[in-house]
């Protein structure tokens, strides 16, 4: 399963190469604050819960000809998100961190920063 790196994310965002982002969290979290661009598919109580139904009856909202990056709030539950994206033929990859990382990422904070190294050694 792949996965994409904040800084990766913000580099391709506005360009040839973006992504489409599939936040999957709560709508009242996606309100709270979301990527630019991002998209919000409210399935993540669903399949927190191991219900994979809610994401793949809205597979057809999806463009299938460019990456899908998905984003919850760790990064945790958008792994299971990919992988239906995976199974259902779609190039997918999850956003390490979640909004969490990405957070950190645009604050450049110094958790952000010892995570970024550790995902970087990780491979």
């Amino acid at each position: 399963m792949s996965r994409i790196l904040p800084a990766e994310l913000s580099e391709r965002l506005g360009t040839d190469d973006e992504p489409f982002v599939l936040d999957i969290r709560p709508e009242s979290a996606y309100a709270n604050g979301a990527i630019d661009a991002s998209r919000n598919v409210p399935v993540y109580d669903a399949l927190r819960a191991g219900d994979e139904s809610a994401l793949r009856d809205r597979l057809g909202e999806l463009p299938d000809d460019r990456e899908i990056v998905t984003v919850c709030k760790m990064g945790i539950v958008a792994k299971r998100a990919t992988r239906v994206l995976d199974d259902a033929g779609y190039e997918a990859s999850t956003l390490a961190g979640g909004m969490s990382g990405w957070n950190g990422y645009e604050r450049n904070s110094l958790g952000y920063r010892l995570r970024s190294l550790w995902w970087r050694l990780r491979g």
